[in-house]
């Protein structure tokens, strides 16, 4: 960043002349090239729901920053829409372009010596990666997202993506008709925006704004609503006043403010993607998250909503009852966030919050009477998952909450779905997907696809599924997963065999496969590592130097 704050680096002297002449063949005036340099990052495509309308938000940041003394300059992130990769190899591609993005971002910012940026992102690895850019560059940041989706109206009721999935189960179950799922794939996704329930895409944006990184509003602000207009408008007048301030990224993504973000997790109940991304965007802040302290904040923390998948309300209704704003300011009646600490608004979380209200309280439960003492997500320990695995406590139902049965393995996803659709998976099972890990996968796939199908067949209250792969934030039921170690290095999950009974105590935080230490023993020394399933390209890269699930499966040179 320039030492002149009324500049940027490449305005003076002869030595910066060539690349002013570069500027002028961009068609910039000398007067723009003598205020700061302004790098916004969009994410805008068309190929994602949630990035389609991002060119409008855009447009907007840049209109901001020239009002208020900058020069914009627009340069690109990529962005894959998690649902349109489900259930295939694309969903390999989904997690490790967080990476992507953040290393991507750094280059352009760096090399381009901006002195701001401001991070137009909107679905699940958008924000999160550039987060994490934003920490390593450390410039000057302000987030202003795409906007979460509009729910959809089927048989008078509001939907969502999630839905949708489930559907596809109901009716291999024989419980829904093909003229009933195509409703829902005309209505259930109505307009552009990030999908509309509480998943990692909105879980994320929210905990942005809760991290000091976005205004308010970033999260909740529907995509289709002029109010996202103005909303990026001023997060692109605020940059300059964060460039005046020198107020930057590692100034504001604290230690505090990582414990308020889990805090409001569990509040929110938040995707369990959450569990992956803020250790990863504290590794980047210098902060080491360890997620032992999650159970800790859990337990003091009341689960103040229930957005679908947990329960039937949706981004818009979480908007128009106060938005997250209100969710802290509910919070801070138990004294359960640190409120002094400094945001991009150039104000304190306190001062932030000091005018929230909580408008709806069915929406946003008052911390008196919420739907549950402790938080939305559990992160469970024991002989399957020594380092730990992770639930989205919020969305399980409460005959789950403690299960016992037997174990059926599977060692991909795609031999899960066809026994689940095969009518093979039957009350009180508990299904086991392994070798989908950062490393085994590669990339960690989502494993909405069986969760639903779990669901849409009625099981969703007896069956359970755990795995080293991932969850989307739109599943729900007893789904456990980031089990950590992985698989494919030779966890414990690697040597659970058919029909062995594994018991899962949700309050307790515990998951075990009851089977002695000295047969776990001797089936180790059996166990032989799996040939690699990807040996070129990034995903070969990627595996060669991804660490696991309860570290972010963040990227290390080995």
């Amino acid at each position: 960043m320039s030492e002149c704050k009324d500049c940027n680096f490449f305005c003076d002297g002869v030595d910066k002349a060539p690349q002013r002449s570069l500027f002028n063949a961009l068609g910039m005036t000398k007067e723009e090239m003598r205020k700061p340099l302004v790098g916004i990052v969009s994410s805008y495509n068309e190929i994602v729901p949630g990035h389609m309308n991002i060119d409008k938000i855009v447009d907007a940041v840049k209109l901001g920053v020239a009002m208020a003394g900058g020069t914009p300059v627009v340069f690109p992130a990529i962005a894959v829409c998690d649902g349109i990769a489900m259930g295939h190899l694309g969903m390999k591609y989904s997690l490790v372009t967080r990476d992507l993005i953040a290393d991507s971002t750094e280059c352009m910012a760096l090399a381009h010596h901006f002195d701001a940026l401001v991070m137009v992102p909107n679905c699940d690895k958008n924000v999160p990666g550039l987060l994490m850019a934003a920490a390593r560059v450390n410039v000057p940041t302000i987030f202003v997202s795409g906007g979460p989706m509009l729910a959809g109206h089927v048989k008078g009721k509001k939907t969502s993506l999630s839905s949708m999935f489930e559907a596809v189960g109901s009716q291999a179950a024989g419980t829904m008709t093909m003229e009933d799922v195509e409703e829902f794939e005309n209505k259930a996704c109505p307009t552009c925006g990030s999908c509309s329930g509480m998943y990692t895409a909105n879980s994320m944006n929210c905990l942005t704004e809760v991290l000091g990184m976005g205004l308010g509003g970033n999260g909740t602000i529907p995509a289709v609503y002029s109010e996202r207009i103005k909303l990026a408008k001023h997060a692109g007048m605020q940059i300059m006043e964060l460039i005046k301030k020198n107020i930057r990224p590692r100034d504001i993504m604290t230690e505090k403010a990582f414990q308020n973000a889990l805090t409001v997790d569990m509040a929110l109940g938040c995707s369990t993607n959450s569990m992956l991304h803020l250790p990863a965007i504290a590794h980047e802040c210098g902060i080491d998250l360890n997620l032992d302290i999650a159970n800790s904040i859990s337990a003091k923390t009341p689960n103040l909503c229930h957005l679908a998948p947990a329960g039937h309300t949706y981004m818009e209704d979480l908007n128009e009852a106060g938005g997250v704003y209100a969710v802290m300011k509910e919070l801070t009646k138990k004294d359960l966030l640190n409120t002094d600490i400094i945001t991009c608004t150039g104000k304190t979380v306190g001062e932030n919050i000091a005018n929230a209200v909580n408008k709806d309280p069915e929406v946003i439960r008052p911390v008196e009477n919420p739907y549950s003492e402790t938080g939305g997500i559990a992160v469970l320990k024991g002989n399957i998952a020594p380092d730990s695995c992770v639930v989205k406590r919020s969305a399980v139902v409460p005959e789950m909450m403690v299960h016992e049965g037997p174990a059926k393995v599977f060692d991909c996803e795609e031999e899960a779905i066809a026994a689940i659709k095969g009518g093979k998976i039957v009350a009180g099972d508990v299904v086991v997907i392994r070798y989908e890990g950062p490393k085994g996968g590669p990339g960690m796939r989502e494993m909405l696809n069986p969760t639903s199908a779990i669901a849409g067949m009625g099981l969703g209250s007896s069956v359970a599924l755990i795995t080293d792969g991932r969850f989307s934030g739109a599943s729900r039921g007893a789904s456990i997963g980031h089990v950590s170690p992985e698989a494919a290095v030779g966890g414990p999950i690697a040597l659970i065999e058919e029909g062995d009974i594994i018991s899962i105590n949700i309050p307790a935080n515990t998951i075990n496969v009851k089977v002695s230490d000295e047969v776990l023993a001797e089936r180790k020394a059996k166990w032989q590592p799996r040939e690699p399933k990807v040996t070129t390209g990034y995903l070969a890269r990627y595996a060669s130097m991804v660490t696991s699930g309860n570290r972010g499966a963040v990227l290390e040179i080995k």
